[in-house]
């Protein structure tokens, strides 16, 4: 179903919860989680993918502030919907409002017609190890977290998305302590992140997480190269090929060869 983008709430200001910048909701989503979903799509986000397909989010002063109450309305117009399914909040990058998301995922957990599955669709980066105490309280209220991994190797992870990887590690590490359930998104980019040593390179580097239960490998694609001209903003991979989805299941099978791996090198050094 198509996104709903979202006006400014004219009951934002009597909330008594934290209010969010949000983008646009998605109804019935099928590809955020398990089961079918109601998605919110938050404004903002630190990183620069070259392939993202919502530059349209990447502004952090634009959007609309909107209620935690206004979107458990929207979430319970279509609630029978969701009984397999729940809340997911992604981007944008939701980590830049950890109050808002905390207090969403709380009403989620505390809702009075039963509890509601909470999922976080994250890259990681807004994440702070210096300061994690502003983060506990959304992590204790998130069921389960898809972890957008952009790449294994810190220099190709520079050039892709503009940014370090430390805090993504960071937080891997941090959802791996506390055994949120996690997974693993890679987006398959020709010439970029299709080899097989960049596969295994990313499992080796979440071997050490055993909170992780899936692993979503994503073909490239270019749709979302329409909002680009809209916005009149360069596409970084112009002239680069959609992923041919036939090399999937071996690229799959590399990732999880370089996680026995590292698992079975963790396991020798410890009995070392």
């Amino acid at each position: 179903m198509a996104q709903k983008i979202f006006d400014a709430d004219a009951d934002a200001a009597s909330s008594q919860y934290a209010l969010g910048c949000i983008h646009s909701i998605e109804s019935m989503g099928t590809v955020d989680g398990p089961g079918i979903r109601f998605v919110v799509f938050t404004q903002g986000c630190p990183m620069r993918c070259a392939y993202c397909h919502n530059p349209d989010t990447w502004a952090v002063n634009a959007g609309s502030m909107v209620s935690v109450e206004k979107l458990v309305q929207e979430f319970e117009s279509n609630r029978q919907f969701y009984k397999s399914g729940g809340i997911t909040v992604t981007g944008g990058e939701p980590l830049l409002q950890p109050d808002f998301l905390a207090d969403l995922f709380r009403a989620m957990h505390e809702n009075p017609r039963g509890r509601v599955h909470t999922c976080l669709d994250s890259c990681g980066y807004a994440y702070s190890p210096e300061h994690p105490e502003r983060f506990d309280a959304v992590l204790r209220e998130t069921d389960m977290v898809l972890l957008d991994i952009k790449h294994a190797d810190p220099e190709g992870h520079r050039e892709l998305t503009g940014c370090e990887p430390a805090r993504i590690i960071a937080f891997g590490d941090e959802i791996a302590r506390r055994g949120i359930k996690t997974v693993i998104r890679h987006v398959i980019v020709p010439g970029i992140t299709d080899t097989v040593e960049e596969c295994e390179a990313l499992g080796r580097l979440i071997a050490p997480w055993r909170n992780v239960v899936g692993l979503e490998l994503l073909p490239y694609h270019t749709m979302g190269i329409v909002k680009y001209e809209k916005l009149g903003i360069p596409y970084k991979l112009e002239g680069v090929p959609q992923m041919d989805k036939a090399r999937i299941p071996e690229l799959r099978a590399a990732v999880l060869h370089g996680m026995r791996a590292g698992r079975a090198a963790e396991k020798n050094a410890y009995g070392a």
